[in-house]
């Protein structure tokens, strides 16, 4: 009993000792309160915002084509790309070569004629005393001319209608600069501000970039009206006014004949474009009398018409330009006194190789070498209208008439002044007188005819 007693009380004190010891309390300080739940709120529903956006308008549905006209667009689409092809391929054509030698030709004598009338003004009037010194300028720009004359003649001219609109706001723009008082780029000589350039480096007129963006942009917009062209509205109104703020511009330089044209190249190219005669002859009226108001009433320039019509009355003073250009004109008689041994170019004749560089060929050459020289412009001007009449189309055909006929005022003019059949005025002889930027815009003119004679119409042999 005892024994059995004993392996009892072993038990459970093996028992009492695997028990774990029990966790230490914490102080009822340390002791965590309990966390108060709050009652949760009801969730309220979101209010949805609502952002107006346009709802777009479904466009009416259009017509399904037809066969018919889907085969008709269809066809005018092959027909513009044959066209396109066409006009590619006609690009590469060979340039009209008789205009191209006539254009050359002149350009060649005008640089002899120009040596043999500048060499005693260039010596005397220069500071090195340089007698080659107008001539040396005027090869360079004439080299340049001609490289531009070629380039341009390989441009398909139908791209020129991008720049038309940009050549004539670039020109409009220029002519303002240089109205403007004080502008230290506008250069002045003899009372006259129709330059614009540094020094006697670069210097060049910004008529002669007006001149040919009237052609540009008379050309491609005329081609564009057809019959539009016979109403006021469209085929008068909008030219006249760009007419009379372009010339205007130019006339207040003062450059007369620059503004004449100017206002006889826009006239031309209205007058081919298919414009009412009746506007024609309204607008001669009207010139008639402006003119006879300019001169008899206010007195615009009235002593240069009396000397006009007697320089002998004043030949010391105000007739003394025209007195000695008639004096050249009669020293060459019919042959000439020979090529370089003109007497009056020696400081006697004014701007004997500028303006009235023709009367300088009348004495050295005579009458049959002037007449060979004036057959050579006729020959230019009527070939230049010749391929007007065989372009491919209406925007080259009026682009060809315009430049030919810019050619045909400006040879007029000067020749009628240096004969004193027209009242002097400042008008330069293409291709003969000094001016290299007017020789190089000139002879990229030419350039813009060589371009639409390489897509001329073929002609019938004979």
């Amino acid at each position: 009993m005892a024994a059995h007693g004993s392996s009892a009380a072993r038990k459970d004190s093996s028992r009492e000792s695997r028990r774990r010891p029990e966790p230490q309390r914490r102080p009822a300080q340390q002791r965590r309160k309990p966390v108060q739940t709050q009652a949760r709120r009801p969730a309220q529903p979101r209010q949805s915002i609502v952002i107006p956006f346009p709802v777009p308008q479904q466009r009416p549905r259009r017509r399904p084509l037809s066969r018919e006209e889907a085969q008709r667009r269809q066809e005018f689409r092959l027909r513009q790309q044959a066209l396109e092809e066409e006009g590619k391929e006609l690009a590469r054509g060979p340039v009209d070569l008789p205009f191209c030698l006539l254009v050359l030709l002149l350009m060649s004598i005008g640089l002899v004629m120009l040596l043999s009338a500048s060499f005693p003004s260039s010596y005397y009037n220069t500071r090195n005393n340089d007698p080659m010194y107008y001539f040396v300028r005027q090869g360079i720009f004439a080299v340049m001319g001609v490289a531009a004359m070629l380039f341009i003649g390989k441009i398909n001219y139908k791209r020129f209608r991008g720049v038309a609109k940009t050549l004539l706001y670039v020109s409009i723009f220029l002519l303002i600069f240089v109205a403007i008082p004080g502008n230290p780029f506008a250069v002045t000589v003899k009372g006259a501000t129709r330059w614009i350039g540094v020094g006697e480096l670069f210097n060049f007129q910004p008529s002669e970039i007006a001149k040919m963006a009237i052609v540009i942009y008379f050309s491609d917009s005329i081609s564009k009206k057809k019959d539009l062209m016979r109403s006021f509205r469209y085929g008068i109104l909008p030219y006249a006014m760009l007419l009379i703020v372009t010339a205007g511009l130019v006339a207040i330089e003062p450059h007369l004949s620059g503004a004449i044209l100017i206002l006889g190249v826009g006239a031309a190219l209205m007058l081919v474009g298919g414009i009412n005669w009746a506007w024609v002859f309204g607008a001669l009226g009207g010139a008639a009398a402006m003119l006879y108001f300019a001169l008899f009433v206010v007195g615009y320039n009235t002593s240069r018409i009396q000397f006009w019509l007697n320089p002998w009355a004043d030949a010391q003073n105000k007739g003394y330009q025209l007195s000695q250009s008639l004096i050249t004109i009669g020293s060459g008689g019919l042959l000439g006194v020979g090529l370089g041994k003109s007497r009056q170019k020696f400081l006697f004749l004014p701007e004997e190789h500028n303006d009235f560089i023709f009367a300088i060929i009348c004495e050295e050459l005579g009458l049959i070498g002037a007449s060979v020289i004036m057959l050579l412009f006729a020959a230019l001007i009527l070939r230049g209208y010749w391929i007007a009449l065989h372009a491919r189309d209406r925007f080259g055909s009026l682009m060809v008439i315009g430049v030919t006929t810019l050619i045909a005022m400006q040879t007029f003019l000067n020749i009628g002044v240096v004969t004193g059949l027209l009242p002097t005025t400042g008008i330069s002889l293409p291709f003969f007188s000094y001016g290299g930027t007017a020789l190089s815009i000139q002879l990229a003119e030419m350039g813009v005819v060589l371009s639409v004679s390489r897509q001329m119409k073929p002609t019938r042999a004979g």
